[in-house]
Parts: structure tokens; C-alpha cells; sequence
């Protein structure tokens, strides 16, 4: 057992300078992840200040129509929130997809965010792991990593993000509100919260020292678009994903007006897909269209070894998505699987 301080703060600046006042001390909301790691010796925070408290656990609509929501408003909650469930279903289906109902009821939004991957090199402190101690090399790059990325990743790791909110956020717009003691309050896009790896896998994101995720704010839904979640995984519930989607579709005179499309379970980040979505905007949403400019997004696609078969998987969820989207738009029921 190794010992920690604990403090329980009653504001952000409480939460800030204790943090400053502890090296090596980490924020503790619903605990899921980080009480994990620290069973494995992966985590062994000098402290832990406790901020699930604080008054961030309010989901509150805009006046533009849009949603902020808590750092600390739990998963179950914000999944089944009447205005998430009816404008932004992609996020609602994702926080269902992920975890059981017990850790959804206590992980929060921001931890969900926060959570380190679930690569078995990097919850092994036996295995060398450049994410949990660099310079030790990839454990995985030359040995298992079937569930591993194939976007994005470097030699230094290639460990995915296990997050399918964060997916259904990148998807949507989403930004993402930071508080810390020497920044202030300031506002990062979803899309550009989570790094790649390059050669500091070690930072998962780019907040700093000391910051705490305060909320995540939705912009308004366009009144025609739809959304959706889908997600592959080894078994039925309670896996991460090994590809996913998000996608939001809005057609006019059945051509693409507006299309946002990111995958997770392939990156060290969710990988919001722009090369397919140029290529969708302002052209009807064929199958021909449809593969086309999935193809061309995962053209960027490096397969390891034992993985190469996530990119037509991921390719056949797209399609299936978007199709999915495209009969919603035009007022059809949802195709049932045989």
C-alpha cells in the first residue's frame, strides 16, 4: 500500500492550489479509471483531491439552444437527459455503448474524457510501456495488438483512446471548458483535446498541469441533421470498442448538406474523419459516394500485424451509419437486423 494524502475541495481554486500545493497529486471525480490504475501501480498520486463536490454536476440549456454539461454530471444521467436523448441521440448512444450500468452511475463526464487507454502494455507495470514510462520502448508495436491503432500512432506507441463519448463529442462539435491556476478559464474544440502520440505518448491531452475539465458545451443541433453511434467490440457489452462511429447527417433535395463523421478504437485520439466528409459535402449520398469517401479517409490507414482487419470493419460501419442516417432523413423506419 502505498500512501496519499486526500483532500476534499469546495471550490475550483481550492481544488487549483491544492493541486500546486502537491507534485505529483491527481483530481479525483467518479474514480472508475484512476482507482483502477492505482491497484496496478500504474497511477501513485501523492494525493488525491477529491472535486466531486463541487457544483459542476448541472446540465443547463443554452440561451443559443445548445447544452453545457458538468464535469462531474454522471453518465447515466446525461444519457438518459430528455434533451440529449432528443437532439443529440450519437451521445447518448455512446455513453450507453461504453461500461455497465453500476460505472455509469458513478463515472463522470469528465473522467470519461480523462480515462488512459486500456492497452495491456501500459496497465502492466512489468511490460515496458513509453505512455507510462518513456524510454522504455512499445511493449505492443511488435507483439499483441490486435485491439490496437491503426491511425495515427507512432513507433513510440500505439495504444487507442477508449472513450466512445469522446467520439460522439468530436463528432458533434463539442468544446470542452478548462479551468487552472495560471491559465484561467479557457475553451478547447473536442476535436483538439486528445493528442496523437508522436514521441510524448505520455500526454494523452492538451491540458495542462493543474487544469480541471469544468464542463462540456454542445452547440445548438441544426434543426434537420440526425446522429447516431454504432460500435463493434468482441462481445455484446461491457468491451471497448475495436472500431466505432459517430455520424451526423443533414440532407437537402438529397444531397449532403452537412455531414460529421469520427471513429474511435483506431486512434490515440477519436479520429474525426475530414477527408470523407469533403468529399460527402454537397453530393448525394450514394453507396458508391459513400465508400468512395471512406476509402479515401482510411487511405491514411497504417494496419500493424495483427489488426489490418479494422479498416474494412470501420469501412462497413460508416456505411452502414451513414445509410442508417440517410433513411432517417428521408422519414423511413430504421432497417432491422435479420
Amino acid at each position: 500500500m502505498k500512501p496519499f494524502a486526500y483532500v476534499r475541495a469546495t471550490s475550483l481554486q481550492e481544488a487549483v492550489d491544492a493541486h500546486a500545493r502537491r507534485p505529483g497529486s491527481r483530481y479525483l471525480g467518479g474514480g472508475t479509471n484512476l482507482v483502477d490504475l492505482m491497484k496496478h501501480d500504474v497511477e501513485t498520486p501523492t494525493a488525491l483531491i477529491d472535486i466531486s463536490r463541487l457544483p459542476l454536476n448541472r446540465v443547463e440549456e443554452l440561451p443559443t439552444g445548445g447544452l453545457r454539461i458538468g464535469a462531474t454530471v454522471p453518465n447515466a444521467d446525461l444519457a438518459a437527459h430528455p434533451l440529449v436523448r432528443s437532439r443529440y441521440p450519437a451521445l447518448s448512444q455512446a455513453l450507453l455503448a461504453g461500461a455497465s450500468g453500476q460505472l455509469r452511475n458513478v463515472a463522470t463526464t469528465g473522467g470519461n474524457l480523462l480515462q488512459r487507454t486500456r492497452c495491456p502494455y501500459f496497465q502492466d507495470v512489468s511490460k515496458p510501456c513509453n505512455k507510462r514510462e518513456p524510454g522504455t520502448g512499445c511493449g505492443a508495436l511488435d507483439s499483441t495488438h490486435r485491439d490496437l491503432a491503426v491511425l495515427g500512432h507512432s513507433e513510440h506507441c500505439v495504444a487507442t483512446h477508449p472513450s466512445d463519448m469522446a467520439v460522439a463529442l468530436a463528432a458533434l462539435d463539442a468544446g470542452i471548458e478548462l479551468y487552472g491556476d495560471a491559465q484561467g478559464p479557457r475553451h478547447v474544440a473536442a476535436t483538439a483535446f486528445h493528442r496523437l502520440p508522436g514521441a510524448q505518448p505520455e500526454q494523452d491531452t492538451v491540458i495542462h498541469p493543474g487544469e480541471i475539465v469544468t464542463a462540456v458545451v454542445l452547440p445548438p443541433a441544426a434543426p434537420g441533421a440526425v446522429s447516431l453511434y454504432r460500435k463493434a467490440r468482441d462481445r455484446a457489452s461491457y468491451a471497448f470498442a475495436l472500431a466505432s462511429v459517430a455520424a451526423v447527417l443533414e440532407l437537402a433535395d438529397g444531397r449532403v448538406r452537412h455531414v460529421a463523421l469520427a471513429f474511435g478504437g483506431l486512434a490515440h485520439r477519436p479520429w474525426r474523419a475530414t477527408v470523407a466528409e469533403q468529399l460527402l459535402t454537397g453530393a448525394p449520398l450514394t453507396d458508391e459516394n459513400v465508400l468512395r469517401a471512406v476509402d479515401a479517409e482510411l487511405a491514411q490507414a497504417r494496419p500493424l500485424r495483427g489488426n489490418a482487419f479494422k479498416v474494412g470493419l470501420t469501412r462497413n460501419l460508416a456505411r452502414d451509419a451513414l445509410t442508417t442516417l440517410a433513411r432517417a432523413c428521408a422519414g423511413e423506419p430504421p432497417a432491422r437486423l435479420p
